[in-house]
């Protein structure tokens, strides 16, 4: 009990730390010196308890300050105290989802959440099916995973040889997790078909007719709901559309957007999203659940379970005295899950709908701030019409926002991300999810890019 607490008061103070603007968000060291700063090797004997803790104030003192009001990279930034409790509460407990018999309160709680987020969507009274999975580049697998046994069932015991060449569509300004799941999934990243977005990084629909007629079987398309470098919404009904009349699947990957569905004001970026066979959400990056927390939301019900189900007798029995369908292992990909739900459901039960409402429009209003601050300013030039969107950037010449990041990390004092795009230059990327940031902190951002970018 001693060391517990002595524990909890480290991490107590480091939280305290974290939300202290006159701290450094990063203490930065390169890599070499910071495994020469500490003995990070295993050793043979056990370490007493006071070195135990002397390692946790060691990796602390290193670590990025993600809940700091000034951290604005990407993507998960902020840290909730009721969030916080309940990833403590989940590690106590520390079990596995994959049968009610071991989890019942998770599994009850994952069931609710799930229900709860499709009748968000749009689907008539959260029908559905769903799970929490280890991030949105999985729950986008797990979406093309569905839509191909969708239209191959042969797939699942016969393999990729026994069905056409597929193809799956993208927008050009997607997350590369399309791509990497075709190919974890045998698809192949050649089967990937990225189709050309507008000035503003929305998807172009008649690009995307255009290349689903050019041949080979077309079984898959991701729209975004907030790409990630531009911040963009597809259009979703007009792709929905296109969907509808070739019978195609229609995910849309909302990892970063589509936190939007809370908010009444904003959720009209994803209309159509109703329409979707499927649908990623990643609660973790916009609503500052800690990491992880993504859902996938499945409109057809049971298809998970005939698409992944391998009928485990040692541990799906079928003779068990509850109902064998809160066993909701047997459609996932994994054996072992975390349990991620009680973090999101002990929040939403702290703020309630509304007030993760307030929450998701306060970063945009903090947003629309940066844009009216910076796009008549001196030294920045927006990517494009910043308006139009809500992660307004900046740019100069290419070699400008890496020395500026470099410089943050060196002084401290603040964290934003850069990146090229297209033909584009480095530009920065603002990321505003921090629950904590501030108008001020927002000036501050600016005022400290100038002042480390002045002599460029």
């Amino acid at each position: 009990m001693t060391f517990l607490q002595e524990v909890v008061d480290i991490l107590l103070a480091y939280i305290v730390e974290s939300f202290d603007r006159e701290t450094k968000v990063i203490d930065f060291h390169y890599p070499n010196e910071l495994l020469q700063l500490n003995n990070w090797e295993l050793q043979h004997e056990p370490a007493t308890l006071d070195d135990i803790l002397i390692s946790c104030r060691a990796t602390l003192k290193y670590a990025i300050k993600t809940a700091h009001p000034r951290y604005f990279n990407q993507l998960s930034t902020g840290l909730d105290m009721v969030g916080l409790a309940a990833d403590w509460l989940t590690s106590t407990a520390n079990t596995n989802m994959f049968t009610y018999e071991v989890a019942p309160v998770f599994v009850l709680l994952e069931y609710v959440t799930l229900k709860k987020m499709r009748e968000i969507i749009g689907w008539p009274e959260g029908r559905g099916d769903g799970i929490f999975s280890p991030g949105g580049a999985i729950s986008n697998m797990y979406a093309m995973l569905l839509a191909r046994f969708k239209m191959f069932p042969e797939v699942k015991e016969k393999g990729m040889s026994s069905v056409p060449r597929l193809v799956a569509f993208t927008s050009e300004h997607s997350h590369f997790s399309i791509k990497k799941g075709a190919a974890a999934l045998g698809i192949g990243t050649e089967s990937v078909i990225c189709i050309k977005a507008d000035e503003c990084g929305k998807m172009i629909p008649a690009d995307l007719e255009r290349r689903i007629l050019e041949g080979f079987v077309p079984f898959f398309v991701s729209a975004t709901a907030g790409t990630t470098v531009y911040g963009a919404f597809d259009p979703l009904i007009a792709i929905s559309d296109i969907c509808k009349k070739y019978n195609i699947w229609m995910h849309v990957d909302g990892a970063w957007g589509g936190s939007l569905l809370m908010s009444r004001r904003h959720r009209w970026k994803l209309d159509g999203v109703e329409r979707a066979n499927s649908v990623t959400w990643n609660p973790h990056k916009m609503m500052s659940v800690p990491l992880q927390c993504s859902a996938l939301l499945v409109r057809e019900e049971g298809l998970m379970q005939n698409c992944n189900q391998m009928h485990a007798c040692y541990l799906f029995q079928q003779d068990k005295q509850y109902d064998l369908s809160y066993d909701t292992g047997d459609k996932a990909l994994q054996c072992g899950r975390h349990v991620d739900i009680f973090k999101l459901w002990l929040m939403w039960r702290a703020k309630g709908t509304i007030g993760f409402e307030a929450q998701i429009d306060r970063c945009l209003e903090l947003s629309e701030y940066l844009y009216n601050k910076i796009k008549d300013r001196d030294g920045y030039e927006m990517v494009f019409d910043g308006k139009v969107r809500w992660r307004p950037s900046f740019r100069g010449w290419s070699g400008v926002a890496p020395v500026i990041k470099a410089r943050m990390m060196e002084y401290g004092t603040t964290m934003v991300s850069y990146q090229p795009q297209g033909d584009k230059v480095n530009f920065f990327r603002m990321v505003i999810s921090n629950p904590a940031a501030t108008f001020e902190d927002i000036d501050f951002l600016i005022e400290e890019i100038e002042r480390l970018g002045h002599d460029l």
